[in-house]
């Protein structure tokens, strides 16, 4: 699930009668964008485990989850609990993944932002309520804990509307969700069990991301790019979306030099992005054009030229399609 963020109706009264509107993030005196920055600051600077469950498209997924911070340290473990055995250690922006069953360790830099409870992308407080409005709801209870609830309701039909669940006391998100455009829940993630405030046990992190021995460890090569240097160019982008970033990474995770590379550049609105893959067309492995939704991620899929181009992201299908319209190859 990219974005982890959800209108009023049926699925809200099943969580509980809320209080007037006025005493939820108002309450506290806080502005829209205070509001916002608050819980992007605790998703960092707070000690806390417990277990995310995330649904959409049908699917429900769980994840064991504990974040540690020793002054500018963080640092992370999130342990899957269905499907393929894996779990992911971070400090700072260092991850490491490991799926013991095949003995491999994929080691990257990685944005932690981008990452539940994570609420904004970069700076994208500064720019995201040109794009959507935040109205207080009222309150709520999630895995023990009161919650303020808001809806950040998209002010156009480029970006789906989100509604969010706060804890009172520090601001950590507790319980997210994506509304379609008819305002029904696409997909949602939501503490089911929390602990705010435990222990932080760093050695924990460190100790584990130190264990690698019997496993291949597999180091991604990640170049700087440009679209433009690359012989690409987007004519114009969706309201609100700006780049924030672009690399070359090989398709081989070994970076083998003979490999084919997949360019990659990610636009964002502050708070949910859109990827944009860019590889050499293969004909053993793309086949027509594709259009896939899991949820609220939408995929386009297609050929250009001799190249193979897959657009995805948190947002409505006709966003994608203006993006692989105004995409065009330098002649």
């Amino acid at each position: 699930m990219g974005s982890w963020l959800l209108c009023v109706g049926p699925a809200w009264a099943a969580g509980g009668l809320p209080v007037p509107a006025a005493d939820a993030a108002s309450a506290s005196g806080l502005s829209a964008r205070a509001w916002l920055m608050r819980s992007q600051s605790a998703a960092s600077t707070r000690n806390y485990q417990g277990t995310l469950v995330v649904s959409g498209g049908g699917a429900v997924s769980s994840t064991r989850v504990a974040h540690y911070c020793e002054g500018n340290q963080q640092y992370e473990r999130i342990e899957a609990l269905d499907g393929e055995p894996r779990s992911m250690w971070r400090h700072n922006d260092l991850v490491q993944t490991v799926w013991p069953r095949a003995h491999v360790a994929v080691i990257e830099q990685r944005d932690p932002r981008a990452m539940f409870p994570a609420l904004l992308s970069g700076t994208g407080g500064k720019r995201v309520l040109e794009w959507y409005e935040l109205r207080s709801l009222g309150r709520d209870r999630v895995a023990g804990y009161d919650a303020d609830v808001v809806l950040l309701k998209a002010r156009d039909m480029v970006r789906f509307s989100q509604r969010l669940w706060a804890e009172r006391q520090t601001g950590l998100l507790l319980r997210s969700e994506v509304l379609g455009l008819n305002g029904q829940p696409l997909e949602s993630a939501a503490f089911s069990e929390l602990s705010i405030g435990v222990k932080p046990q760093p050695e924990l992190v460190q100790a584990a991301m130190r264990k690698l021995d019997g496993y291949r460890v597999l180091r991604p090569v990640v170049q700087p790019a440009t679209l433009e240097g690359e012989g690409w160019t987007l004519t114009s982008l969706p309201p609100g979306f700006r780049e924030v970033h672009c690399a070359k990474r090989s398709l081989d995770p070994m970076g083998a030099s003979a490999a084919p590379t997949v360019l990659q550049a990610i636009y964002s609105d502050g708070l949910t992005h859109v990827s944009l893959f860019i590889e050499p067309f293969q004909p053993g492995r793309h086949q027509g054009e594709v259009s896939v939704t899991i949820g609220a991620t939408h995929t386009l899929m297609g050929r250009r030229d001799d190249f193979w181009v897959t657009i995805m992201g948190d947002v409505p299908l006709d966003t994608l399609r203006r993006f692989a319209t105004a995409l065009e190859r330098k002649r």
